[in-house]
C-alpha cells in the first residue's frame, strides 16, 4: 500500500483520490472548502480542511512520507506553485500538477513538478483523432510525437483469424496490448495468440501512428 496526497478536491482531484482509495492505497486530501472535504471523507483515509500552501498544515494532515502528490487547484497558478513547494519541502519527490494552459505547465515545470497534466487538452486531442480517424477507432492515447496507443474494432478481413496467424508485429510493426470483448466489456491483457477473432472484438495496439493507420485500413 502506498500513501498519496491530493491537494484540491474539485472533479479532477476527487476522482483521483477515489480511484487511489478504491485501489487500496492510503489517501490524504487537503482542500479549503468544507463541503468538498465532507463529500470525500467517507471514501478516503483522511480529508482535511486547510490551506495546502502551508507546510505546517500539510504536516498536521499527515502528508509527510507520501509516495507522491497531486496538485489540482484549477487555474490558481500561485496556489499551484506554493503547494508544490510545500510538498517538496516535506520531502515528497513526485508531485504531479493539473494545469489549465501551456503557460501554467511551463511555470510548474520550472518549479520542479514531476509532471504536468492537462486533461482538457489531452481529451480534446484524443476526441479530435477519433473524429478524424477511421470509423473503427474507439480510443486514442498519445505517447509522444508520432506514437500512440489506439483501440480499434477488428477489421472485417481479420475475423476468424488468430493473432499468431496475423503476425501484426512483423507485418505492421505494432504491438497488441490487450483485447476487449465489446459485448461483455471484458478487457483481456496479453490475449491468447491462438484465439480466433470475432466481429465483437476490439484490439488495443501501440506503435507509430503511420503503422497504426495501415492497420486501420486493413
Amino acid at each position: 500500500m502506498k500513501r498519496f496526497v491530493i491537494v484540491g478536491l474539485g472533479n479532477f482531484g476527487a476522482s483521483i483520490a477515489a480511484t487511489l482509495a478504491a485501489d487500496g492505497h492510503e489517501v490524504v486530501a487537503v482542500d479549503p472548502v468544507p463541503a468538498r472535504v465532507d463529500r470525500m471523507a467517507p471514501l478516503i483515509e483522511r480529508a482535511v480542511v486547510g490551506d495546502a500552501t502551508q507546510r505546517a498544515v500539510l504536516e498536521k494532515a499527515g502528508c509527510a512520507r507520501a509516495d507522491a502528490a497531486v496538485v489540482s487547484v484549477g487555474d490558481d497558478i500561485a496556489t499551484s506553485i506554493l503547494a508544490t513547494l510545500a510538498l517538496k519541502d516535506l520531502g515528497i519527490a513526485r508531485v504531479y500538477v493539473k494545469v489549465v494552459s501551456v503557460e501554467h505547465a511551463r511555470v510548474m515545470e520550472t518549479q520542479g513538478a514531476t509532471e504536468t497534466v492537462f486533461p482538457e487538452r489531452d481529451s480534446a486531442i484524443g476526441l479530435g483523432h477519433r473524429l478524424s480517424g477511421p470509423a473503427g477507432l474507439l480510443n486514442y492515447v498519445n505517447l509522444g510525437p508520432g506514437f500512440s496507443v489506439q483501440e480499434m474494432d477488428v477489421p472485417t478481413a481479420w475475423e476468424g483469424q488468430t493473432l499468431r496467424e496475423l503476425n501484426l508485429r512483423q507485418r505492421y510493426r505494432v504491438q497488441v496490448l490487450a483485447l476487449r470483448d465489446m459485448e461483455s466489456g471484458v478487457l483481456v491483457p496479453v490475449p491468447d495468440p491462438d484465439r480466433r477473432l470475432t466481429a465483437a472484438d476490439a484490439l488495443l495496439m501501440a506503435g507509430r501512428e503511420r503503422d497504426l493507420e495501415k492497420v486501420a485500413r486493413a
